[in-house]
């Protein structure tokens, strides 16, 4: 079992709330992220949950019972951190073993579990090499090996993979996903990357001037996020601002219906995400623009368009648009999202096709 759930958790240094109110709980078998910019406060909520840093206020609680109090090594939480922290005067199984030692396992219990978690995180062959001896891909295994080794409820994985290089990182990004598939261990991660997050999680909680504005499945975050702060965490670039009249959503772009939407005569953002504006191959129901400038990406080209008054960016495959050139877009309407004036919960939502806050067809 692996059940942990934070409450209204407050985490302070030198007197300075670093996070406050957070609630939230990592379900049995789930792996949730904890997301957000550097300096977020992520970090400090994994040394709480692991027993290094005592919170000011609220409560950790694993498997239903409060750890407040309780030293790291009886909290059932193991956390593997940035740096893999390994002893280099040891080898790969030594390393791994250090643990077991540590809780008096049986000899031949460890070297049954060795064996398997050599195997899990592909270091079979590994078991006599020194530190020094191993890659930084390889050195973070051995330290995964060592957290998972303990079969502890609760594995906390704090930005493991942002020393590694980008064909290592993806590499254990699909790692950890094997291993979180077939473990079932609940999991806590940590991560700056938004991309990591969204492959690896199941649920990710996006953490913003020390609070969690958001949690939701990787899903929900990108494509629905509660706020204009949340849409540009995610890459999202596009905002235009109007008001509600009658039913229309009057803006510089003119004048769509938002039927449902109880907001007459407030001004309201919209977005929509670069890669779901079409490049129009007609002017019907789309928007006259002139291309200011590109930026090619490899998979696609990056457009910025002056429509009048408001600029769009644009991601696009096609490859063969240049500068000053004419275009027309088109803004599918179940891709375009309305924020509220003021967006009070997570599960406030104004963008679901056919439901108050969605623009229709331009």
């Amino acid at each position: 079992m692996g059940v942990l759930a934070l409450n209204e958790l407050d985490i302070a240094y030198g007197g300075e709330a670093v996070i406050r109110g957070l609630s939230l709980e990592v379900a049995e078998g789930e792996i949730v992220s904890l997301l957000g910019p550097s300096a977020a406060g992520k970090t400090s909520i994994l040394k709480a949950v692991a027993g290094l840093l005592a919170p000011a206020r609220g409560d950790i609680r694993i498997d239903g019972r409060s750890v407040l109090g309780l030293p790291p090594e009886k909290r059932s939480a193991v956390m593997v951190f940035q740096k893999p922290l390994l002893f280099p005067f040891m080898n790969v199984v030594q390393n791994i073993a250090f643990g077991l030692r540590m809780q008096g396992v049986a000899p031949a219990e460890a070297r049954g579990r060795i064996r398997d978690i050599l195997e899990l995180t592909q270091l079979t062959g590994l078991e006599g090499r020194k530190v020094h001896e191993i890659s930084g891909g390889q050195q973070q295994r051995v330290a995964l090996a060592r957290a998972l080794v303990l079969k502890p409820s609760i594995l906390l994985l704090d930005e493991p993979l942002s020393n590694l290089d980008a064909n290592l990182r993806q590499q254990m990004r699909e790692l950890i996903q094997d291993i979180q598939a077939e473990t079932r261990i609940t999991t806590l991660f940590v991560t700056h990357d938004q991309s990591e997050a969204l492959m690896i999680s199941h649920r990710i909680g996006l953490l913003l001037g020390g609070r969690l504005r958001q949690v939701g499945t990787p899903r929900d975050l990108f494509h629905r996020p509660v706020d204009r702060e949340v849409a540009g965490f995610f890459g999202g670039c596009n905002f235009f601002e109007g008001r509600i009249r009658q039913g229309a959503f009057d803006c510089d772009l003119g004048s769509f219906p938002a039927p449902g939407v109880n907001a007459n005569g407030h001004r309201l953002t919209a977005t929509i995400r670069p890669e779901d504006i079409v490049i129009a191959a007609d002017s019907d129901h789309s928007i006259a623009g002139r291309v200011r400038k590109t930026s090619f990406e490899g998979t696609a080209t990056r457009l910025w368009v002056d429509c009048g008054a408001v600029s769009l960016v644009v991601l696009t495959p096609r490859s063969d648009l240049a500068t000053g050139q004419p275009v027309r877009l088109r803004l599918p309407a179940e891709k375009i999202r309305i924020f509220p004036p003021e967006m009070k919960s997570a599960s406030a939502d104004f963008s679901e096709p056919s439901s108050p806050g969605s623009l229709k067809d331009l």
